[in-house]
């Protein structure tokens, strides 16, 4: 285990933009060199946000990475005035963030023959990482369609920005913007066809989405969970699994294939 403590990349990384997109989200770009080690879509990176009280770092899905440019960016939710993230959204351009990673197990897109349609739905925070992979199942040929849940329409953001790689549908739970209801009854509505499913975001919406297509269709999960590591060395994150056994989201995760996790 100290060997892959010691394996992990940590570097403080230059911002190059930081602005809010919706109700308390942020997108945060970054710049240095351990952007080239980032090679999975649905990978995370655990971020320092501040000196003192904020002794754990937090995870923070991909959202999209510029191999050419050496940027990343990081798509995140700002808590309140005592937390680490509200923290991080006060650093300024020109200013650096202590990043460690990438970390966790992506989406095996491989795996899916570009003949496929692909279903990516993406639930508030959970909806990043979903952004990178379809930029990258769109470049390989697959028909992708994204379904995007938010909460109202002050919190939704990258809508016109997955129209680029994907046919998109909003889902709000108050009827203020595109679809009134949660995600999988916005599929159920508009009976969309689809042959993989691609899912990440609370875990209410994971289990809704293998209770309707679990045995039907193939896909994964990336689940979000609390963390202290991040790094596998903890056990704090645990997923169960079918066979019996118990995974960490940080390490094993936090991709899943959709038949072999237990919800």
């Amino acid at each position: 285990m100290r060997k892959e403590i010691f394996s992990l990349k940590q570097e403080n990384m230059l911002i190059i933009s930081q602005k809010e997109i919706a109700r308390d989200i942020f997108e945060l770009v970054l710049k240095g060199d351990l952007v080239n080690t980032m090679r999975e879509a649905g990978q995370f990176v655990n971020v320092k946000t501040g000196d003192g009280s904020f002794i754990l770092r937090r995870p923070i899905s991909i959202c999209k990475i510029d191999h050419k440019k050496s940027e990343f960016t990081l798509v995140y939710r700002a808590g309140d005035s005592t937390s680490g993230t509200r923290v991080l959204a006060e650093k300024l351009l020109g200013e650096y963030v202590d990043i460690l990673g990438p970390l966790g197990t992506g989406f095996n897109l491989e795996e899916i023959p570009t003949e496929g349609t692909v279903l990516l739905v993406g639930g508030g925070i959970g909806v990043p990482p979903m952004y990178e992979t379809a930029q990258r199942l769109h470049n390989r040929g697959n028909k992708v369609i994204a379904v995007l849940g938010f909460a109202s329409k002050a919190d939704v953001f990258y809508e016109e920005k997955f129209a680029q790689f994907a046919d998109v549908h909003i889902a709000t739970m108050d009827g203020s913007h595109g679809f009134n209801g949660h995600v999988v009854s916005l599929i159920q509505e508009k009976a969309i066809d689809f042959d993989w499913v691609l899912g990440c975001g609370p875990e209410v919406m994971l289990k809704a989405l293998a209770t309707e297509f679990g045995g039907l269709k193939q896909g994964f999960l990336s689940f979000e969970e609390r963390m202290a590591c991040g790094i596998g060395a903890c056990y704090a994150c645990i997923c169960e699994m079918k066979d019996g056994s118990r995974n960490r989201v940080c390490k094993e995760g936090p991709v899943y294939r959709l038949e072999d996790v237990k919800l």
